[in-house]
């Protein structure tokens, strides 16, 4: 390529490649083209041995030459479009006319190359296959992400200096690169789906796609089409192969959000993936390799789902290794002003709306409000504000019965100390850790009252 094409060195970095042909000498001339700028190149002498490397791994693009010994490359690769093959398929070949390329591209070649060729000839209907592709999954996956939900929502970090937020940052920054199973649980509105999205963003995983799927969005029947993809021919109405939530992430993060609402088949289903690796599209017979990181989440307490029958012990167990719990807006201290100042510039930009200030009024029912709604019920706050002008703060007010038995800060200290103390059996590190302070804050304030 003699370093001309960035762009082109670049989307060959990643790339996997499959070489089929019965010519050795042909077979290393490609590999030593190919070798210095792809990620895998991988040969095959016949269609039995390319079949056993395509049951091994994915590939991005497949070279097959169409005149081999037993069987044409075009029938054989129409053969595993029929099976249920994704893999982008160059097809080359010394003798060609018109009704063969014609043909290589209703068998499913996504190229077709006449002999003899240049090697920045072949280098470049590589970089094609992959740009073509990848965009095709971009746009695909960008119409889910607009038609589905408010991009503006879609954080991709976690913003709060609180210590909860900080000791959250910290286990995803330990789990961000291994290939467990990640479950995050919390209340909804607690934002579940940026701290899946900051793990990705901040993984080696980053460069590949993030996608996110709502489990009890998706209809029961059409869920395992949804996530597997389908062949041709697969089901009434199915005119034409597609490719499927999970493989269409492959090499970066699917995100299952609400996991317990899928239903028994689709937890079947998604127990083999994880077991396995490997998703079977719809009416296919061959297993396509995955390279996906899950990341789970729900606000339900799946335990007691699997309890009552709702949901499969064995998947629990599975996916219930790295559990992060995310914590509620009210035990994050002062992050509720933090984000309802971004939220506020963030809206009123979107809206085109006048800026409000946070005065000192505002700023006190903000941090007294429970937000049982967490960040969604804030940021809804916010936005009303801004349409109306003004902090709707009556909306905030504490109940009456609250108001009526304040009881003064030093009282309240004191008794949620002695009760975490008492729940420890004394233990006062581990009243410290349950309180969110200092081993040393609890000695002072036990030395003081003389304990």
């Amino acid at each position: 390529m003699n370093g001309s094409d960035p762009e082109l060195t670049q989307r060959l970095k990643h790339a996997s490649v499959l070489i089929v042909d019965d010519e050795p000498g042909m077979r290393n001339f490609l590999v030593k083209m190919l070798a210095p700028h792809c990620l895998v190149v991988a040969e095959a002498e016949d269609a039995t041995h390319a079949e056993e490397q395509l049951n091994r791994r994915h590939f991005d693009v497949m070279i097959l030459d169409n005149m081999m010994p037993g069987q044409r490359g075009i029938d054989w690769l129409a053969e595993q479009r029929d099976r249920g093959g994704f893999t982008d398929t160059i097809m080359i070949t010394a003798y060609a006319d018109l009704e063969t390329a014609i043909e290589a591209m209703r068998a499913g070649a996504a190229d077709f190359i006449l002999k003899p060729f240049r090697s920045n000839q072949l280098l470049n209907a590589v970089g094609r296959c992959i740009q073509m592709t990848q965009l095709r999954r971009e746009n695909m996956l960008l119409l889910r992400e607009l038609d589905g939900q408010d991009l503006g929502q879609q954080r991709r970090e976690l913003i709060g200096s609180s210590s909860a937020i900080a000791t959250t940052r910290e286990l995803l920054a330990r789990i961000r690169d291994v290939t467990t199973p990640v479950l995050i649980t919390g209340a909804s509105g607690t934002g579940k789906e940026v701290a899946a999205r900051h793990l990705h963003t901040t993984s080696h995983r980053a460069a590949y796609p993030f996608v996110p799927i709502n489990c009890s969005a998706i209809p029961a029947d059409i869920m395992e089409s949804e996530l597997f993809g389908h062949i041709a021919g697969a089901f009434p109405g199915a005119n034409s192969a597609r490719e499927g939530l999970l493989p269409s992430a492959r090499g970066g993060t699917v995100f299952l959000d609400d996991v317990a609402g899928l239903s028994p088949s689709a937890q079947s289903a998604l127990m083999r993936v994880l077991e396995d690796g490997t998703v079977r599209p719809v009416g296919a017979e061959r297993e396509i390799p995955l390279d996906l990181r899950f990341v789970l989440a729900t606000s339900h307490a799946l335990d007691r789902e699997v309890a009552e029958g709702r949901f499969r012990e064995d998947m629990f167990f599975r996916i219930n290794v790295i559990e992060l719990r995310m914590p509620s807006l009210v035990e994050r201290e002062g992050d509720v002003i933090e984000l309802a100042e971004l939220f506020l510039r963030e809206i009123a930009a979107r809206l085109g709306l006048a800026p409000l200030q946070i005065d000192t009024t505002t700023r006190a029912a903000l941090l007294r409000h429970d937000w049982p709604g967490n960040i969604r019920e804030l940021r809804n706050f916010i936005e009303r504000s801004l349409i109306f002008g003004r902090f709707p703060l009556e909306t905030l007010a504490l109940p009456t019965m609250a108001m009526q038995h304040i009881e003064p800060l030093s009282q309240v200290e004191r008794r949620e100390i002695l009760q975490a103390l008492e729940a420890t059996g004394g233990n006062r590190s581990k009243a410290a850790r349950l309180l969110g302070v200092s081993r040393k804050t609890i000695d002072r304030k036990c030395s003081a009252w003389g304990l």
